[in-house]
């Protein structure tokens, strides 16, 4: 219950005690965000990688949370093998792209729209633990911020998420 109630407050804070949005080296945040996940990464096996990172207009906790939650998500939904996520970054039509891909269990394209609603789970909390907010939370920061979160994905296959963060310029 107490977890419910933190990622409820996560969840609502979002817009009303988010900090202004200024240049981060998301690169720095991504760091923290894997010493955050050591634990986790290193008893599951897990491997996680990227590309060059970029500055961009965002408010660093939230940004923080957005790749905890993603990468954390990869290493829960594992198959077998050990989770490997690779992080890249790729600049259009002024934005940053954000991909993350995983070699996880993959999702049902059915379900993509519903992973991104708070409470929305595919998985009994026996079989995979947590309270189905945290996608939701990705997807109310990304937006906070002018973006957009989205999912590509085969069962066994593995996902793809993506998100964009205006370039600000």
């Amino acid at each position: 219950m107490q977890t419910l109630i933190r990622d409820l407050l996560a969840y609502a804070r979002v817009s009303t005690c988010g900090r202004d949005l200024k240049p981060i080296d998301s690169d720095t945040v991504l760091k923290e965000a894997l010493s955050n996940l050591a634990t986790a990464i290193q008893e599951s096996g897990g491997v996680v990688t990227h590309g060059a990172l970029p500055t961009v207009a965002a408010d660093p906790t939230q940004l923080l949370q957005v790749f905890q939650n993603l990468i954390g998500n990869a290493i829960k939904y594992r198959g077998e093998r050990p989770p490997e996520v690779h992080i890249d970054v790729e600049h259009r039509a002024g934005e940053w792209q954000f991909t993350m891909r995983d070699n996880g269990i993959g999702i049902d394209p059915q379900y993509f729209e519903r992973i991104f609603g708070i409470f929305q789970r595919l998985h009994t909390r026996r079989e995979y633990p947590g309270t189905g907010i945290g996608l939701a939370l990705c997807k109310k920061i990304i937006e906070r911020y002018g973006g957009r979160i989205w999912v590509a994905s085969k069962p066994e296959e593995g996902s793809t998420f993506c998100f964009t963060i205006p370039d600000g310029r």
